[in-house]
């Protein structure tokens, strides 16, 4: 069971892509149980135990169907697993950032291909002073925002990394994983 998260369909009204025909596409490559959730590109899915094919098809099958590229970013069930289970952040960060805005999301999660730039990273954090933190796992980098991540300098500056990355709040990586829990697990 996999997740394939997309990056940059769907945003401020460019790269429309509707999720039925997301859907379409997957199950015309040949995966099985194929669900999407949101409008930003989330696929849930099963394939054969391969992703670094099974990620050059979906680049390949998406450019075709929908004439441009979109960053593919796929994780297995045990990597959402992982994810979830190695937050950073105590539960006191994560009031006291809730405190600050009830009103945004605050917890993100920046989902790279490989390990991110550990001395990017602590360039970025070397030159910020604000209340926001970033931490680098594996191949994520979580994100705690105390306003919204649109007036979030700290967001901002991951942009500057060069990597080929996209971002899902908590509430979209918790709801991922529920709905692979949901699934049967195979093999």
């Amino acid at each position: 069971m996999y997740i394939a998260l997309l990056r940059g369909i769907n945003v401020g009204g460019k790269n429309i892509v509707k999720m039925a025909e997301l859907k379409k596409l997957f199950e015309n490559l040949g995966f099985t149980d194929v669900k999407t959730y949101i409008q930003s590109g989330n696929v849930v899915f099963d394939a054969p135990p391969d992703p670094a094919k099974v990620t050059e098809k979906i680049r390949a099958g998406f450019k075709s169907a929908f004439g441009f590229d979109s960053a593919v970013i796929l994780r297995t069930r045990d990597d959402v697993v992982d994810i979830i289970s190695k937050l950073p952040f105590s539960p006191d960060e994560l009031a006291a950032a809730e405190a600050a805005n009830p009103d945004v999301e605050h917890l993100y999660v920046y989902l790279l291909d490989d390990a991110p730039p550990v001395e990017e990273i602590a360039r970025l954090e070397s030159g910020y002073s604000g209340p926001d933190k970033i931490v680098a796992a594996r191949r994520e980098i979580y994100l705690l925002c105390h306003q919204s991540v649109r007036d979030s300098k700290l967001a901002a500056s991951l942009g500057t990394l060069g990597v080929p990355m996209t971002a899902r709040n908590w509430k979209t990586v918790t709801r991922l994983h529920n709905i692979m829990e949901a699934e049967p697990k195979h093999g």
